[in-house]
């Protein structure tokens, strides 16, 4: 069976270098790139790009992805110096003959693009990201928590949150703060102690109120300018200082 031809192969007019970072931290002392010239179309996406440079030239590029669609969050990385899904970033909207991909920073590398998620997820969760409530057992008779519409539209783009690590990797306070809670995980905790059918308001902002916690934020306010989802990370972190100094209760 004849094998489909590599982006490079393909006879386009436009073609791009691929740099792509290289680094396993148990063998090497310094990231190094390797450089690939890589034909593209008009919706070819970054991630495209380096599955076609696994596929036909080298195997062994460490990357992480799943769903293709900037939906599960697994493809961040540093594309020409700037976080973004690699599946969601098309190669023709950089406007540049060179791409450079690079592992997020903020996060530990395990092998070239490929990052450990362990602080995202524990500060994730260290914010209980549920809904708290006295009627912790659901019975027979419960029905549906209703909620206004007015209600809902204070927490509902903080919903579309898919972990994907862009706002932490742009924050330079969790460059610099091992401890710092970060972007992400604050601005679940504004998502559910702005919702009306939660009841751990005091709880959640008695964990953000932290040295490594809400008060280390120095409003960069990149976070909010990385998200892929529309998410505003900042913004929700100034509604939560509004809860925390009594102006919003």
């Amino acid at each position: 069976m004849a094998q489909a031809p590599s982006l490079a192969e393909k006879n386009t007019m436009k073609k791009i270098t691929l740099r792509i970072a290289r680094f396993n931290p148990a063998n090497d002392d310094a990231k190094k790139f390797m450089e690939f010239n890589i034909s593209y179309e008009k919706w070819t996406t970054v991630l495209e790009a380096i599955l076609d440079v696994k596929q036909h030239f080298d195997h062994s590029i460490a990357v992480r992805y799943s769903c293709r669609q900037a939906t599960c969050g697994s493809c961040g990385m540093i594309i020409n110096g700037k976080p973004r899904l690699a599946c969601f970033t098309k190669i023709s909207e950089l406007n540049s003959n060179v791409v450079t991909v690079e592992p997020m920073n903020n996060f530990p590398i395990i092998r070239d693009l490929a990052v450990k998620f362990e602080r995202l997820f524990d500060t994730h969760h260290k914010v209980k990201p549920y809904l708290i409530r006295d009627d912790t057992e659901i019975s027979s008779s419960t029905k549906e928590f209703l909620q206004t519409p007015e209600e809902l539209e204070q927490y509902i783009q903080f919903s579309n949150c898919i972990k994907c690590g862009l706002c932490n990797s742009a924050c330079p306070t969790m460059a610099t703060d091992s401890s710092f809670v970060g972007p992400q995980a604050l601005a679940q905790a504004y998502r559910y102690v702005a919702d009306s059918r939660d009841k751990g308001k005091d709880e959640r902002l008695k964990i953000i109120d932290d040295s490594h916690g809400i008060w280390r934020c120095h409003f960069a306010g990149s976070c909010s300018q990385v998200c892929p989802k529309g998410v505003d990370p900042a913004m929700g972190i100034q509604l939560l200082r509004g809860y925390m100094l009594g102006f919003r209760s």
